[in-house]
């Protein structure tokens, strides 16, 4: 890639997206597809896209390869990967995306589950005889 292309990663659960931006295209992708072919919905669409709409920057296009996690996970990683290459384009949109809490990754994961438990903090049903 070249000088006007921007790559960060951005993650989220167990999904992980590589993003690129790349100057003056338009298109957005997921794996080679359309955002709302891959995502399916426009509010999946709306989260992956949000730091762009925050910033206001309309001259880059989106090229992202993701992989794990499902479909909500993978555009909350996409997300983070787009906010995260905003800033490799200009270091000043940083107060902007952090006010819009864009450049946090979401630390909550699926809880592991523990042996003589039901479920991962259900136990199972006390009986007395």
């Amino acid at each position: 890639m070249d000088s006007n292309t921007y790559f960060a990663t951005g993650s989220r659960k167990t999904a992980t997206a590589k993003v690129w931006l790349i100057s003056g295209e338009t298109e957005h992708t997921v794996n080679g597809r359309s955002l709302l072919s891959y995502f399916g919905r426009e509010d999946l669409v709306k989260v992956a896209l949000t730091p762009l709409q925050v910033t206001g920057i309309t001259s880059f296009g989106v090229r992202s390869v993701v992989a794990g996690g499902g479909l909500s996970a993978q555009a909350a990683a996409v997300s983070l990967g787009i906010a995260r290459a905003l800033l490799r384009f200009n270091p000043e949109l940083r107060g902007t995306l952090k006010a819009a809490d864009l450049l946090k990754r979401d630390p909550r994961e699926k809880e592991r589950m523990k042996y003589g438990l039901a479920k991962r903090r259900k136990r199972f049903q006390w009986t007395k005889r």
